[in-house]
C-alpha cells in the first residue's frame, strides 16, 4: 500500500487529469443490457458491465464509485465480483471509493475497517454513516491513518427527505444537525491533512443543496468533499461550482445512473452502453469544468 495521503492522491488525481469526474457503479440488474445477460450468470454480467463503464471512462474521471448494496444483492456471488471490480478500476489507474456506508462501534467497526481499508484491499475510501457518533468513526480513521486510506462521512445527504433530521437545530448549541457533523468531520480528520492542504477524512455534502454546500466549503476549508445527486437527481455543473477552492480542487462529483445507463437517455442500442458512458462523462467533465472556471471569473 502507498505511504502517502490519500487526500493528496485525490487532488494529483484531479489536476493530472483535469477532471473531477466520479462515476458511480449501480449495476442495477433490471437495466442491465440484455446482451450481457444472454448466457451468463448475473454476477457475470454485472462483472462485465462494470469492467466495460471502467474501460471507457477510465480516461475522464478520477475515480469510480461501486455502491455495494447492488453487489451484495448478488448474493454468494457478492463478494467475488466487488473484488474483482474494484480490482479492474484500480488496474485502469482510478481511485476506488466504496459507497458502503458502514458504522457500528468499537470492534465491529473495527473489522469493517480491517476488511475494506487495510493491506491489499482495493479500497481507497469508504464511505461511513456516523449516526453512533465518535465510536463508530474513530475505527475508520485509525485505520485510515495507518494505512493511507480515506474516508467519507455522510454530512448533508442529496436525498429529499435528509432535512428531515439533519436540518433540525439543537437546542444546546443552536446549530443544525448537518453543521454540528461537520464541525465533528473537521475534528476527526484534523491530524490527516496532506500536502495540497486537505484531509483523508472527507464528507458527503449533496449537490441538491448547493446554498448548504457552498456554507459547508466555507465551514469545512480542509475537507475534501464527495458530492452526489449530480444528473439523475437534478443537480446541475453550476449548483456544484461552490464546492471548488481557488485551485479546482476540494471536491469530486459523483454520477452514477446518469452515466452508466446514458444509452438509454441517449435512445442507444443497448450494446454501446460503454460508448454512452464514455461521451456522457466526457460532458460532465467538461461542464464542471467550465462552470468552475466562470464562478472564479
Amino acid at each position: 500500500m502507498k505511504a502517502d495521503n490519500f487526500a493528496d492522491r485525490l487532488s494529483a488525481a484531479v489536476l493530472d487529469k483535469g477532471s473531477r469526474v466520479c462515476v458511480g457503479l449501480d449495476p442495477n440488474p433490471d437495466r442491465l443490457p440484455t446482451h450481457l445477460l444472454e448466457g451468463n450468470r448475473l454476477g457475470e454480467a454485472v462483472e462485465r458491465f462494470c469492467c466495460g463503464i471502467i474501460d471507457a471512462v477510465a480516461e475522464h474521471c478520477i475515480a469510480v464509485k461501486p455502491q455495494a448494496a447492488y453487489f451484495e444483492a448478488l448474493r454468494e456471488a457478492a463478494s467475488p465480483v466487488l473484488w474483482s471490480v474494484m480490482r479492474y478500476a484500480r488496474q485502469a489507474g482510478l481511485l476506488v471509493i466504496l459507497d458502503g456506508k458502514r458504522n457500528d462501534i468499537g470492534s465491529t467497526a473495527d473489522a469493517y475497517a480491517r476488511a475494506y481499508l487495510r493491506d491489499d484491499a482495493p479500497v481507497d475510501a469508504i464511505t461511513v454513516n456516523p449516526y453512533l457518533g465518535s465510536n463508530g468513526v474513530i475505527p475508520f480513521v485509525k485505520t485510515a491513518a495507518a494505512e493511507a486510506r480515506g474516508l467519507f462521512v455522510l454530512t448533508k445527504t442529496s436525498n429529499p427527505s435528509s432535512g428531515e433530521l439533519q436540518d433540525l437545530r439543537l437546542s444546546d448549541s443552536g446549530k443544525l444537525v448537518y453543521e454540528q457533523m461537520a464541525d465533528l468531520v473537521a475534528r476527526w480528520g484534523a491530524e490527516l491533512i496532506g500536502e495540497y492542504g486537505y484531509s483523508s477524512v472527507g464528507a458527503v455534502v449533496g449537490a441538491t443543496y448547493p446554498e448548504q454546500l457552498a456554507e459547508l466549503r466555507a465551514r469545512l476549508p480542509q475537507t475534501p468533499f464527495l458530492v452526489p445527486g449530480y444528473g439523475a437527481q437534478g443537480a446541475t455543473a453550476q449548483d456544484v461550482a461552490a464546492a471548488f477552492d481557488e485551485r479546482g480542487l476540494g471536491a469530486i462529483v459523483n454520477s452514477s445512473r446518469g452515466i452508466i445507463f446514458a444509452y438509454e437517455k441517449r435512445n442507444l442500442p443497448p450494446t454501446e452502453f460503454a460508448q454512452a458512458a464514455q461521451a456522457a462523462t466526457v460532458e460532465m467533465k467538461n461542464q464542471i469544468n467550465s462552470a468552475i472556471e466562470q464562478s472564479a471569473g
